[in-house]
């Protein structure tokens, strides 16, 4: 079992420390078998404020990482105790930073995923979302409540030929999106599980409108 934590010595900023101070801040979530840096790659296609982290998760898989460990979390389908103790590692890593002006979060398949179970759990913590490939925990949190209420804004992406996420997960993502969020629904015709495209300017796009 991996040791609970994130790892602040593996996360990637676009900012250095003493420029990060009173500005919005985005936290990125790879997905399975990737790394910090895979989705850092998008920094360059976001406004200028706006201060990137791009965060490791728990465990070693595949050469690379996993926040759901492929032993016992289907794909789409990850126990919500495994989802939730990913959770408490961002969310215990966020409280050891200077207050941004606002953060907001972004992510691929499982960070996906981690994007709406973190508002789920800290609703009143995070401006908005994005979640590329991603799907919502078969779970039930406090903050569903709060989030059905305040609807935030969450750009949902996916790729029309993704045969990764399975169709149950998209269709449960889809119900709770409706009802707890205010959602950007996009739908890529010839994209599969990636993020690449129009995809990527549309997102940069929402991110600029909530910042």
């Amino acid at each position: 079992m991996a040791k609970p934590g994130l790892d602040p010595a593996a996360v990637l900023w676009s900012a250095n420390e003493r420029d990060r101070a009173n500005r919005p801040l985005l936290v990125m979530m790879h997905g399975w078998s990737y790394d910090e840096t895979h989705l850092f790659r998008l920094a360059p296609r976001l406004p200028r404020d706006v201060v990137v982290a791009s965060v490791r998760a728990r465990y070693a898989e595949a050469g690379g990482y996993a926040w759901f460990p492929s032993a016992g979390n289907p794909i789409g389908d990850p126990r919500p105790d495994v989802a939730n103790a990913a959770v408490l590692d961002v969310l215990s890593w966020l409280d050891t930073l200077p207050t941004p002006s606002s953060i907001g979060l972004l992510g691929f398949s499982q960070g996906g995923g981690m994007v709406l179970q973190l508002m789920r759990h800290a609703p009143e913590r995070f401006a908005y979302g994005v979640s590329l490939a991603g799907f919502v925990v078969d779970d039930t949190q406090a903050g569903d409540n709060e989030l059905s209420r305040s609807k935030p804004p969450v750009f949902w992406g996916r790729g029309e030929v993704d045969w990764v996420i399975p169709a149950s997960a998209v269709k449960r993502t889809d119900a709770w999106m409706e009802t707890h969020t205010t959602a950007d629904v996009r739908v890529y015709p010839n994209l599969g599980h990636d993020v690449a495209g129009q995809e990527v300017v549309d997102l940069a796009a929402f991110v600029a409108a909530q910042v």
